[in-house]
Order: structure tokens, then C-alpha cells, then sequence
């Protein structure tokens, strides 16, 4: 199964949507991370209510320069377990360079083996000019268009109490030399367990991209820790045959304590 994609929302249905009239994803500054972060995640998959873990993921940031500016390099990789490996191998590496001012992706790779099926694409942004080249074309993108792991980092800093329950929070990405029109969906706060420790929490539901594993609409559910850091505490799915669900398993280097956390596994 692939990883990295269930980890960044994208498998289910692009549904009509409004623009966002406060312009969320245009220039906010990051208050949520550092670089020097590492999260690492484990993916467990269940057919009849058991879930055994099938594979792991890890996100870094470091900071770096790209042509002369200062950006964050966001690194994601993911690969299944060798079991899994038999039925379907997954070894997945996404990259994106963000500048650290607007939080707005100047390149994004994409390097992927799932199940023999390999996909590489290398995409340059110019937001100024509303162009992004990838490796097959030159393609004409809107306004502070974002790709798979920039949401992903931008989307942490959030801030959640601006928003009502059942409020939609939109976005346009660039993938796979395609424009889509997503939104994140909050539900509220609540408390939940994992097999990391228990924690106060912020529940949303992604607008997913339809594929082949996943099911359309909001089906996934995502929690983050309610403290600043908006660390990715578990994400739960049905898939085509059974369910997933990931769990964050370590971190290193966040920004803030901690401070949702209740109790240590």
C-alpha cells in the first residue's frame, strides 16, 4: 500500500468547493515546526479487525538554501515491511524545498516504486508567473498553489479556533501535472489514544483524490495534537478490502513541548 500517500490525504474524490475568502494558504508565517524535526509514523492494516503493521514513514525538515533563498527541505519516505513487501512493495521518497517567508514550495520531487509501478516527476514552481515545469511540460498553476508535502507542513499552522465545527478550510494543489481543488474539513476536538500515549486532539477529515485503494469523499479521518506543534498524532481509513490506520511513534526536535499529551502509551 502506498505510505506516503495515505499519509498526505490523497486518494478519494475532488468535490466542488468555495474559495476560501481569507486566503488561508497565502503567506501565513510558520509557527508550527523547526527544522531539525523528524516524525516517524507506523502504518498497520486490517482486513478482520486486527491490525498488524505494514510498513513505516518519516518526515524531516532541514534547513537549507535554494537559489540563494533560505527554505525548508521537507523530506517524506516511506516503504512497506518486508511481509508486505511480497503483495505489494512500496518504497516512496517526496521532497519539497518551502520557502521559509511564505511557506510556498519552490521544487517538489516525487520518486516512487509501488509494486513495480515507478513514477518520477521533478516540478519547479514560479509562483510570481503562475508556471510550474515538471519533468513532462510546462503547466499553468493559480495563486499560491501548494504541492503534496508543502500542504502538509503548511496546513500545521492552521490555527484551528479562527474555524467552527464542520467548517471547510480549502487549498489548490499541483500533482501529478494536475490542478486540484481540496479542503480540510473540521470536526472538533477530542480526546484519543494511540499506541503512543493519549492526547488532546484536533479532528478533521480531508477531501481526498479518488485511487485505486481509497474511497472518495471524506471517508479518512486525521487527528493532530491541540497544542502548537499540530504534531500528525493518527490517521484512520477504509480501504477497497479492510482498513488502515497510522499511528505516530516518535519525534524528535518539535518546536513546543508536547503539551497535548495526557499519558505515555
Amino acid at each position: 500500500m502506498n505510505t506516503l500517500k495515505l499519509l498526505i490525504f490523497f486518494a478519494g474524490t475532488i468535490l466542488p468547493m468555495q474559495k476560501d475568502p481569507t486566503g488561508f494558504f497565502c503567506g501565513i508565517k510558520n509557527t508550527a515546526y523547526n527544522s531539525g524535526e523528524t516524525i516517524r509514523l507506523t502504518v498497520y492494516y486490517s482486513t478482520l479487525g486486527a491490525y498488524i503493521g505494514a510498513g513505516d514513514a518519516t518526515f524531516t525538515t532541514t534547513l537549507e538554501r535554494f537559489n540563494g533563498k533560505p527554505v525548508y527541505h521537507a523530506v517524506g519516505v516511506g516503504k512497506t515491511y518486508p511481509f508486505f513487501d511480497n503483495f505489494f512493495k512500496v518504497r516512496d521518497r517526496y521532497e519539497s524545498y518551502i520557502d521559509t517567508a511564505t511557506l510556498q514550495p519552490y521544487k517538489f520531487i516525487r520518486n516512487v516504486d509501488e509494486g513495480g509501478y515507478k513514477i518520477y516527476n521533478n516540478v519547479t514552481f514560479n509562483q510570481s508567473a503562475n508556471t510550474a515545469i515538471s519533468t513532462n511540460g510546462v503547466f499553468k498553476i493559480g495563486d499560491c498553489m501548494q504541492d503534496v508535502i508543502s500542504a502538509v507542513y503548511y496546513a500545521r499552522n492552521i490555527n484551528f479556533n479562527n474555524y467552527k465545527n464542520g467548517d471547510k478550510i480549502p487549498f489548490d494543489m499541483f500533482l501529478d501535472d494536475e490542478i486540484y481543488h481540496l479542503y480540510i474539513r473540521l470536526i472538533g476536538k477530542e480526546k484519543i489514544k494511540t499506541k503512543y500515549g493519549k492526547f488532546r486532539a484536533i479532528k478533521f477529515k480531508p477531501l481526498l483524490i479518488k485511487g485505486t485503494i481509497f474511497q472518495g469523499g471524506e471517508n479518512m479521518t486525521v487527528w493532530v495534537s491541540d497544542d502548537p506543534n499540530h504534531l500528525l498524532l493518527r490517521i484512520e481509513s477504509p480501504i477497497t478490502v479492510g482498513s488502515v490506520k497510522v499511528d505516530m511513534m516518535g519525534y524528535e526536535n518539535l518546536r513546543y513541548p508536547l503539551s497535548s499529551m495526557i499519558s505515555f502509551r
